[in-house]
């Protein structure tokens, strides 16, 4: 059976589990597919965007060309993931109507304060502190999605549960094969719990 190309389509705060969701869903869907594309913003920004800054406009140029990529990899066939923070909802709304019916958008929904906690590399406490200006969440804006197609509650799933989530959704709409069936590779879905089981 032939499987259409999608986007999965990630938004939620910095340190909110976006990359860490990311890896895991795209090597479950690598298993299943034997082919996704993840687009982390980080890399992104060093390679796609390179130049451009952290204004709203910057933002919402580097955002719809990540949307641009996507929309050529869903349109040929091939899953990906787009790990970014993607703060805007006009500009996700615009992402969707790009990319069509095989748009999903994931919100991985946690507290700021959860956040915090979890950032490693001290971003808002530089933020807090005045450092870092504009930064997401503390002094620029973030518009919580208004209907999601999956929403992870990070503060309370494991990555695991939240990957396991996001591929029940892509079971149910038809984009991977069935749990206990058999995909293109002879592999049989649903065996091995995607969430980075081997």
């Amino acid at each position: 059976m032939d499987y259409p190309g999608f986007t999965i389509w990630f938004t939620g705060l910095p340190c909110s589990g976006k990359s860490t969701i990311a890896v895991l869903l795209g090597e479950a869907i690598r298993r299943e597919r034997n082919m996704v594309e993840v687009l982390d913003g980080d890399v992104i920004r060093t390679n796609l965007s390179k130049g451009l800054g952290f204004s709203r406009e910057d933002r919402e140029t580097n955002l719809k060309r990540i949307a641009f990529v996507c929309n050529l990899l869903t349109r040929n066939g091939v899953p990906n993931i787009a790990a970014a923070i993607s703060p805007f909802e006009n500009v996700r709304e615009w992402c969707r109507d790009l990319i069509g019916d095989h748009f999903i958008e994931v919100y991985t929904r946690c507290p700021v304060e959860k956040c915090i906690e979890r950032d490693v590399k001290g971003m808002y406490k530089k933020a807090l502190a005045g450092e870092i200006k504009g930064f997401t969440g503390i002094d620029d804006p973030f518009d919580d999605p208004i209907d999601p197609e999956v929403v992870c509650d990070t503060d309370q799933e494991t990555p695991e549960e939240s990957t396991a989530k996001i591929l029940d959704h892509l079971r149910k709409e038809g984009y991977l094969p069935a749990r206990g069936s058999t995909n293109g590779s002879g592999n049989r879905a649903g065996v091995q719990e995607a969430a980075g089981a081997e």
